[in-house]
């Protein structure tokens, strides 16, 4: 799939988007009404039926059957005749995307294309492993839901302090529902690693773990090496809820003072990775907002840096497109791997990966999942495919690296916080206000009208591409410049809300 530039196609008098010479519909860059007739391409297009922004309609006649294409790519096949003009979506475009054409390691781009832009560096905090913190906190984690309650009282305690002296951001709580009534093996393990992935973070100084004392979970795993920036209680040990909030903002204390004063230092892009992740997606999604951070994804690879794509339910029907760029065979298999199991995964709950597109999504224009995967897969920009790794899996490898996440955002950020990631692009249509207690959440809408609508919520407007006032590259260079004030400690609209969503991914039963 060839990136959409838009380059020269999008002018004020045209209404409808066509995104590769190849596609047999185009997408409404605003309502249209029925009847409504224009020029488009060198001849007169007339609407049978009005066109909701964002959707499609078809360019060209397609008979029953036949393969509907957008970005170039089979997204179905008509369910009845189509006629040139007529609103395509659900009620006549079927599921039933064709067996993908598999390479690998054929489409490896060196990005000489790609220019080095400035800035070269970003205001961070060095961590004694050599990895970089965007922001400043500790941690305070519940081994299990019995302690949710007490470690976010934790939190609450230092919420009218002022840590700045320190150089510290605050106190900041993992709270969630798991850590017993699950059985040791596979989902404690992922439980686990999450845990430890966003204490053991670059963005968190220290961190305390709070147990209840008799879960499955128990605090002493967390306890083994910590390096002497890590505490661990009970309410059993401590006597109760009182007492171990009490013991725990103490213990937060201590590992304050332990700390000592913390101060931003001029640090590589290198050192930034970057997780990516869209979500309340709409027609505009792989138009506009999505391209412009493959492209800013890009740019930071250029650097050195890392960049992170998830949500592996979100790129069924364009795995292909991905397993092209792998560096080699075995990473683009591994991805593949990945897939299948989430096939089955889902499979033993009744239910496929079209399951995906949200009212909200089909909504904005997005009729199947193999449309939404072709627009989302587009954030990880033109780099080659360097590593896969599981959910919450630490990540080692600079370039562009693939995730094993749900599409359910807060649980897809979940993963790749305690990945590693430093600051997260998140990408939105119908409007999204996530965040996360420890990483900076960069909110991009994909058109112009929502950007407006919920302007205390959105730090970039992407819609200016489909508005012809800007191209994917010009916005993708804006993207990579906030991205580097944001990493340097200018504060998201998600953390002036203080949007806080940590949910853990629970892939095991309930006992």
């Amino acid at each position: 799939m060839e990136l959409v530039t838009l380059a020269g196609r999008v002018k004020t008098d045209n209404p409808l988007l066509r995104l590769s010479r190849r596609d047999n519909v185009a997408v409404a860059r605003a309502n249209l009404e029925a009847g409504s007739a224009f020029r488009f391409e060198g001849a007169e297009l007339r609407l049978l039926g009005a066109i909701p922004a964002g959707h499609k309609v078809a360019v060209a006649d397609i008979a029953p059957g036949e393969v509907v294409y957008k970005y170039g790519e089979d997204i179905g096949t008509a369910r009845q005749p189509i006629r040139r003009g007529e609103w395509v979506h659900s009620h006549n475009l079927q599921f039933d995307v064709k067996e993908r054409d598999w390479a690998f390691s054929t489409n490896l781009s060196d990005l000489s294309d790609v220019p080095l832009i400035e800035p070269a560096t970003f205001r961070g905090y060095r961590r004694p492993d050599g990895r970089v913190g965007t922001r400043n906190y500790i941690a305070v984690a519940g081994a299990s839901n019995c302690a949710a309650h007490a470690v976010s009282q934790v939190e609450a305690a230092f919420h009218a302090e002022e840590l700045g002296g320190w150089g510290i951001d605050g106190v900041a709580s993992f709270p969630h529902g798991d850590g017993c009534g699950q059985s040791e093996g596979l989902d404690t393990d992922q439980l686990r690693r999450t845990l430890e992935g966003v204490m053991d973070h670059p963005n968190v100084a220290a961190a305390l773990i709070v147990g209840l004392g008799c879960e499955v979970n128990q605090i002493s795993y967390y306890l083994r090496e910590s390096g002497g920036r890590r505490r661990g209680l009970t309410l059993q040990e401590s006597g109760g809820t009182r007492n171990v909030v009490r013991d725990g903002v103490r213990a937060a204390r201590e590992l304050i003072d332990q700390i000592g004063r913390l101060e931003r230092e001029e640090v590589p892009m290198s050192k930034l990775i970057l997780g990516t992740n869209c979500g309340g997606s709409d027609g505009f999604s792989g138009i506009t907002a999505n391209p412009a951070l493959g492209y800013c994804s890009d740019l930071l690879v250029k650097r050195g840096g890392a960049t992170v794509l998830a949500e592996t339910p979100e790129i069924y029907g364009a795995e292909h497109l991905l397993t092209r760029r792998a560096r080699s065979r075995e990473i683009g298999q591994k991805l593949l791997r990945q897939i299948q199991w989430y096939k089955e995964y889902v499979a033993r709950f009744g239910a496929s990966f079209d399951d995906n597109p949200s009212p909200g999504n089909k909504a904005g224009g997005l009729t199947n999942i193999a449309e939404k995967s072709l627009g989302a897969a587009i954030k990880s920009g033109a780099s080659i495919l360097n590593d896969v790794v599981e959910y919450a899996e630490r990540i080692t490898t600079s370039g562009f690296v693939y995730m094993n996440t749900p599409g359910h955002d807060p649980v897809s950020l979940t993963g790749l916080a305690a990945g590693g990631v430093n600051l997260i692009i998140f990408t939105t249509g119908r409007g999204s206000a996530i965040g996360f207690p420890t990483i900076p959440v960069v909110k991009v809408a994909t058109n112009t009208r929502m950007a407006s609508h919920m302007q205390s919520n959105m730090d970039l407007n992407a819609g200016t591409i489909a508005d012809g006032e800007e191209d994917i590259r010009q916005v993708g260079e804006r993207l990579y410049r906030l991205m580097a004030e944001v990493a340097s400690g200018r504060r998201t609209f998600a953390e002036q809300h203080g949007h806080r969503e940590f949910v853990p991914w629970r892939i095991g039963p309930v006992l």
